[in-house]
Formats: C-alpha cells, sequence, structure tokens
C-alpha cells in the first residue's frame, strides 16, 4: 500500500521536477522559523545517513533550492538552509503534492477508514523506538 501511495505521489512530484525526498527537505525545512536544519537533525528526520543526504543535498545546491553553511555548534558538521528558489518551488509544489495525496489516498477512504487509520498510526506511534528495536 505505502509502495503503490508513495509511487503516485512521486510520479506527480515528479512532473514538477521534485523527487519525494526533494519535498521532504524543503517542507521541513520551512517549518522552522529560519528555515535552517542541520544536516544531522534532517538525516534523522528522513532516517537517511548523514552521507546519503549529504549527497542528496549536494544535488538540490546545485539547483539552488538549499545552501549550505558550517554548522557553528559542530565544526564537522553543516547547515542546511532553504534558500528563496527552494521556497518559492515550494509554494509552487505544495497545492499539487496536497492534491496528489488527496486523489491517491485520502480520498480513497470513508470517514471510518481514516478513524482505523488514525488509531493504528497513534499505537505504531507511542512503541517509538528505532528501526529495528522490535522483535524479530
Amino acid at each position: 500500500m505505502t509502495a503503490e501511495v508513495q509511487a503516485h505521489i512521486g510520479q506527480d512530484l515528479a512532473d514538477l521536477g521534485l523527487s519525494e525526498a526533494d519535498y521532504e527537505v524543503l517542507s521541513t525545512l520551512s517549518e522552522h522559523e529560519d528555515a535552517t536544519r542541520t544536516l544531522r537533525e534532517q538525516a534523522a528526520k528522513m532516517q537517511w545517513s548523514r552521507s546519503r543526504l549529504s549527497r542528496h543535498a549536494t544535488r538540490m545546491e546545485t539547483r539552488g533550492l538549499i545552501r549550505r553553511a558550517p554548522d557553528p555548534d559542530d565544526g564537522r558538521g553543516c547547515l542546511l538552509i532553504l534558500t528563496d528558489e527552494g521556497l518559492a518551488t515550494l509554494r509552487d509544489a505544495a497545492p499539487a503534492h496536497l492534491a496528489s495525496v488527496r486523489r491517491h489516498f485520502i480520498d480513497l477512504l470513508n470517514t471510518r477508514d481514516l478513524a482505523a487509520l488514525n488509531r493504528i498510526a497513534d499505537k505504531i506511534s507511542a512503541a517509538g523506538g528505532e528501526v529495528g528495536d522490535g522483535p524479530a
């Protein structure tokens, strides 16, 4: 189910010139007052390794969507900063992304389905833990 929904949403984002990862980076940076997050924080949010995110950030930086700066609190780290172009790209893509999520997921479910999904999501979130911490 997740793969099916993500494939459709991913294609809709690709039609806009963005990947799902691009959209996640842009949207999560925009949630911060200063539109900045450490690479370490962003990698943890996305459940990616820092090296994987660093490579992806390089591609986004080349496209002008983000920029990097040294992290003043960690001499080995860097900050990811949303650029004006990145914010404009996100603003242009957000309505289409929302429509895609609705079309390929939300609108396919009724009120009872959504309530059940919410209960399931709450249980999973409450269980917490790191990936791989569950029973084998």
